[in-house]
């Protein structure tokens, strides 16, 4: 892979990874305060049914879970966290469908979802590039890339 290609590359991992991590980990955090928007609107009524809990204790561990896959997104389990994010922007999408309402933000987590599932892919590539640049001959710092 050519420089230029790695840097660009770099640079659309980085913008994914900040965004992805930074946006649950916010969202999440709200669900206690309730600033960003009265997030118990959006909650399927089944779900706290099913689960015998106040709609408002549901929503402070959908707030946890949302807070500590954030901050996965930011550690070297980038790829598995990049997943959770997906899975999970994918099931609130399905919970706003099978409600009927909210369409919009079903869309638009669904395309977050997409994001989430290229950041996983690019954190992919990079590890497959650093793990094949370890030790190579021109290469004096690529036997201590995986440190970093």
């Amino acid at each position: 892979m050519t420089m230029a290609n790695r840097s660009r590359l770099n640079v659309a991992w980085w913008t994914l990874r900040v965004g992805l991590g930074a946006g649950p980990f916010l969202a999440g955090l709200d669900k206690f305060f309730n600033r960003l928007t009265s997030w118990d609107m959006y909650l399927n009524p089944a779900i706290p049914q099913l689960l015998h809990v106040a709609p408002t204790t549901f929503m402070h561990i959908v707030g946890v879970v949302e807070m500590i896959a954030g901050i996965l997104v930011f550690t070297r389990f980038t790829r598995y966290a990049a997943y959770i994010v997906m899975a999970w922007l994918l099931a609130i999408s399905a919970s706003l469908v099978t409600q009927g309402l909210f369409l919009d933000i079903a869309v638009r987590d669904v395309e977050l979802a997409l994001g989430a599932f290229v950041l996983a892919k690019l954190t992919e590539v990079r590890e497959v590039e650093e793990a094949s640049s370890v030790g190579q001959v021109g290469d004096p710092a690529g036997a201590f890339r995986h440190l970093a």
